[in-house]
């Protein structure tokens, strides 16, 4: 049996922190399959336990390097994934890279313009970009220096489509060695189902942990409660942008994250959910909620097609046009069969054939 390593930038923790919950998911589910993981947790100040997981510092680590054999990396960056894998990659025999986002991505040619009260340094912007340029030579050449030792996730065809774009790695050279395994849903999106008795206090919900992202579009959620003063709206999650925005009326603000139970309360109490996005890899959130069983809507890209055109209960706008909620609460479908596309059996049952 491999004796596993899991290295992220962060990770949630007792405390309430939510950050890379996906991953977090992923390793709980793997206990179910016999398989231990432990994680370094580049952010952690301690070692501690959450959901069974040991969690444990870089300085642990390094008093443990000889205990693990297999190496899993999500989101690998350049300060600490790569500066770990030069430094203690010689006492791994395989490489598994998952790749969500912008670190195989050139950001200031994919991502949408920051909001423009989040600060702007034109000098910092650049060298963001000269950074990104660096970054993905490094792992152009990195990822084929090693690439007999490593195995390739991608969380969607888009995100693999971007790789190949932006590393300059064709799909080819990784033949064999790369999977598409999207993120699996919370497991209690799996068993519960959407309750259509319960009285429903909101017309449209948008969850978001971080508001002040342009890509999670919460001008655009805002602009429609505007020219939808009879709908009631909530948005919950952190962030600045009504500090300097002007909310509509017709919306309710809950400045908090969400457990995945309070997601379950506030969905049931909505009658759709409004999560509109300019750019993602897979927006997991989303297929927690079209999964539960929630009418949705979401926008109208290629990546949103992928993801969700197997379920009957999503629509799909275009974020720069008005927006008639009347239209959307007529056409739409409640699911009364589970769509289990993003069922742990569906998605990390691939994960785990790696890891055996």
């Amino acid at each position: 049996m491999n004796k596993i390593l899991v290295i992220t930038t962060d990770y949630p923790n007792n405390a309430g922190k939510v950050s890379l919950q996906y991953v977090h998911t992923r390793n709980v589910e793997y206990l179910k399959f016999g398989i231990t993981v432990t994680v370094l947790n580049f952010a952690a100040k301690e070692n501690y336990e959450i959901d069974g997981i040991r969690v444990i510092t870089l300085k642990t680590y390094q008093t443990e390097k000889n205990n693990f054999n297999l190496l899993i990396s999500h989101a690998p960056n350049l300060r600490q994934h790569l500066v770990f894998l030069l430094q203690y990659g010689k006492y791994f025999q395989k490489y598994i890279f998952f790749f969500h986002g912008h670190e195989v991505l050139r950001c200031n040619k994919v991502y949408p313009k920051p909001y423009s009260y989040i600060s702007h340094n034109l000098f910092l912007e650049y060298l963001r970009d000269i950074y990104d340029i660096i970054k993905l030579k490094v792992w152009h050449y990195y990822f084929l220096l090693n690439l007999k030792k490593s195995n390739f996730i991608f969380v969607s065809k888009w995100m693999l489509n971007e790789f190949e774009k932006w590393v300059k790695i064709d799909r080819k050279e990784l033949s064999g060695r790369y999977e598409i395994t999207y993120n699996s849903v919370g497991q209690i999106f799996e068993i519960e189902q959407y309750n259509t008795d319960v009285k429903k206090i909101y017309d449209f919900i948008t969850i978001r942990s971080n508001m002040d992202g342009s890509k999670y579009c919460i001008d655009v959620v805002n602009k429609i409660a505007e020219d939808n003063p009879n709908y009631k709206f909530l948005i919950v999650g952190r962030g600045k942008f009504f500090k300097y925005n002007q909310k509509s009326k017709n919306v309710c603000w809950m400045n908090k994250n969400l457990r995945h139970n309070e997601m379950i309360d506030l969905l049931n109490k909505s009658r759709c959910a409004l999560m509109p996005t300019r750019t993602d890899a897979q927006g997991v959130m989303a297929c927690e909620m079209a999964t539960f069983g929630i009418p949705l809507v979401t926008t109208d890209l290629p990546v949103c097609h992928e993801v969700f055109d197997t379920f009957v209960n999503v629509q799909y706008i275009a974020n720069n046009r008005k927006i008639n909620c009347k239209d959307l609460l007529n056409k739409v479908n409640f699911i009364f069969k589970k769509n289990c596309e993003y069922f742990i059996e569906n998605t990390i049952i691939k994960e785990i054939k790696l890891l055996k």
